[in-house]
């Protein structure tokens, strides 16, 4: 984002003051009927399973993928970019629509804020996206610890399926960071609350059943993947599954509307999908196949973000997302900023008003090492230069000649102050190449790698690692769920999305580090295997001085603080 618009209005008072259609107009615009539309209000609404289904003959559309170079706290503003080239699209004229994630309660209240975009390309209505919107997340929340609670019922009520309560590897989930819920004990209090034991929360978007929600093609698959998901083992060490406790028919039936995909629209009124939100560093980092293959369907060209870093976000989503839905990406958009670059090249915060050309080359290795990861997915690659206002010539100059060094155009872009009119030029460069059917996407590794072989691969490949340390109980973990057949699953990898290592202080583009891989995860519902590394932590914590606290209602009942 610039560092301000010329209206000098916040993103949610601009959010505030747009004239939305009405949401069966934009779904017109796709040629989505109004009775395929379950409405939420007047300007959201999820699209029908029945009308969804009936997409499944029609030739998908072109699919651009926006990621970024490592975050820092200077900002990259990747979501706002993948909203202004939705717009920027569709001002060329192209049939275009944005699929991006939904915003979880955590980070609003937290610090990474809200999901929604920012300035002059934002989605609305902005303040509901960033709260409740359709009760999608509590759907899921629910569904989780509806299996969490049979699970210690079954044991209560004498324990049939022999769970080792020992062994028990299904937590709990909520909605919200709380540190203090990472590592609880449950059943205290006597005979009539069960047997007592050690177990935790996550946070809801590294929920298992997240990503299978974000992964299934229908209600049919979502219960087959609820099903596989394993929850505890018994003594012999063989698993015990969702499906044996009966859970997965109502865990479906409370995702039945969450597996719709909501619609609404960008403040230039494009068509939005806005649909799931598992997050990229501790879980996959991309919205639904359902959402992103119908808006394939009904649209020319649509553009889609994964999470974070495109170390993180990017990798999952070429070797996750697209490996699983068959899905073929045409184009690459890679957001760095002229800030971000030069806190890569060493700037503290508080110094980067002031002009610093050799920060930004020297801070530019981490966008040269990004082109070159994600061309290595044989995905041509555009280069987004998101504008702030105190940028200076020479330093977008630097950024421009960094980008053409590693073989990627750069364009300018100022959405975030001028709409699609301030991001016109890239958004005709990647329809161009999307149209030129330049892509040859093959993913990282394939699928009958060994599963320590695979997590070598992207830590060497794409992080650019010395060395994984795994000890022997992971090695031999990672061993054992092969013997069992999980070994042709794909590899979430849990790292900090602020470094290519595992240290979220070594910014740049380090080499011949070691990463540490200290706990490994089946997810067997969803169809991978997560690698925890370092000191990544499921459940987040709350900053020193939360995003909670400015966020209010006014005199007029309006939210204020939602960023």
């Amino acid at each position: 984002m610039s560092v301000s618009a010329p209206t000098h209005r916040s993103d949610i008072e601009i959010a505030r003051a747009a004239a939305k259609r009405p949401i069966t107009e934009i779904g017109a615009t796709l040629g989505i009927p109004a009775d395929a539309l379950v409405p939420y209000g007047h300007d959201k609404a999820k699209v029908s399973q029945g009308f969804i289904a009936g997409l499944a003959d029609r030739p998908r559309g072109r699919l651009v993928l926006v990621t970024a170079i490592n975050p820092t706290p200077a900002g990259e503003g990747k979501t706002t970019t993948t909203v202004g080239l939705g717009d920027g699209l569709a001002r060329i004229g192209k049939r275009a629509a944005v699929c991006i994630r939904e915003a979880s309660l955590g980070p609003n209240f937290g610090m990474k804020g809200g999901a929604a975009g920012g300035g002059m390309a934002q989605v609305v209505p902005m303040e509901d996206m960033n709260l409740h919107f359709t009760g999608d997340f509590h759907a899921i929340t629910s569904a989780h610890n509806l299996l969490s609670a049979m699970i210690d019922n079954h044991i209560y009520w004498g324990n049939a399926l022999e769970i080792d309560d020992r062994r028990i590897v299904w937590r709990r989930v909520m909605d919200m960071n709380d540190r203090a819920l990472r590592d609880v004990v449950v059943g205290l209090g006597g005979v009539s609350n069960g047997f007592a034991r050690q177990t935790g929360f996550d946070i809801t978007v590294a929920s298992e059943v997240m990503a299978c929600l974000c992964l299934a093609r229908d209600l049919d698959d979502l219960q087959r993947r609820l099903g596989d998901i394993i929850v505890a083992y018994r003594r012999d060490r063989t698993p015990v599954h969702a499906r044996d406790l009966k859970a997965d028919g109502a865990m479906t039936v409370l995702l039945r509307d969450a597996m719709q995909p909501n619609l609404v629209q960008t403040l230039e009124h494009t068509p939005a999908f806005v649909h799931g939100g598992p997050f990229a560093n501790i879980a996959h980092g991309c919205n639904s196949v359902i959402a992103t293959d119908s808006a394939l369907r009904l649209a020319d060209i649509v553009v889609t973000e994964a999470g974070f870093g495109a170390d993180l976000g990017a990798e999952k989503f070429f070797d996750i997302k697209c490996r699983k839905a068959g899905l073929s990406p045409d184009v690459a958009v890679i957001v760095a900023t002229v800030r971000a670059l030069k806190m890569n090249g060493g700037v503290a915060r508080a110094d980067l008003g002031a002009e610093d050309v050799a920060a930004v080359r020297a801070g530019s290795v981490n966008l040269a090492r990004h082109i070159a990861n994600v061309r290595g997915f044989g995905v041509p690659v555009v280069v987004a230069i998101n504008h702030f206002a105190g940028d200076s010539e020479a330093e977008i100059a630097a950024v421009h000649a960094a980008a053409a060094d590693a073989g990627a155009e750069a364009f300018v872009c100022r959405h975030w102050a001028e709409g699609s009119a301030g991001i016109e030029a890239l958004a005709s460069r990647v329809a161009e190449l999307a149209d030129a059917d330049a892509a040859r996407f093959t993913p990282l590794y394939p699928d009958d790698m060994g599963l320590m072989a695979k997590i070598e691969t992207i830590a060497t490949r794409i992080y650019h690692a010395g060395e994984v340390v795994a000890d022997a109980r992971v090695r031999e973990q990672l061993a054992t769920w092969e013997a069992a057949g999980h070994g042709h699953l794909p590899i979430c990898m849990a790292k900090t999305q602020y470094s290519f290592s595992a240290d979220p202080a070594l910014r740049g583009a380090p080499s011949g580090h070691s990463l540490p891989v200290r706990e490994v995860r089946l997810s067997a519902g969803a169809g991978f295997v997560v690698a925890i590394c370092g000191e990544i932590m499921t459940m987040p914590g709350l900053p020193r001085v939360p995003a909670a606290e400015g966020i209010r209602l006014d005199a007029a009942g309006q939210v204020e603080g939602l960023f």
